[in-house]
């Protein structure tokens, strides 16, 4: 496999990541304001974003080996960060949208 650039690929979890977030809260606001089948909508095009983002990240894994050939930077763990802040708030949407379909 090609070496991935760091830069292109932390950025690329970043801007994904970041997508997928500001999707799930315009689903929210949709849900807030009775459209449902619009939240789920968003819902299902912030998991698009999210897979780009988590197969980006798994691809930096896979290159590393388990052997510590990719530098832990400070932007490689705030990418991170924007995934894991944005895989929370896609499944903290989804239950509050259930909660707003009642």
């Amino acid at each position: 496999m090609m070496m991935i650039a760091l830069e292109e690929a932390v950025m690329e979890i970043i801007v994904n990541a970041g997508q997928s977030r500001s999707l799930c809260f315009e689903a929210l606001h949709a849900a807030r304001q009775g459209n449902i089948d619009e939240a789920k909508s968003l819902l299902r095009e912030a998991d698009g974003y999210s897979r780009q983002a988590h197969k980006m990240q798994t691809k930096l894994i896979e290159q590393d080996a388990g052997e510590g050939r990719q530098p832990m930077t400070l932007i490689m763990v705030h990418a991170q960060d924007h995934l894991m802040n944005s895989l929370l708030a896609r499944e903290l949407s989804e239950e509050i949208i259930h909660l707003y379909q009642r």
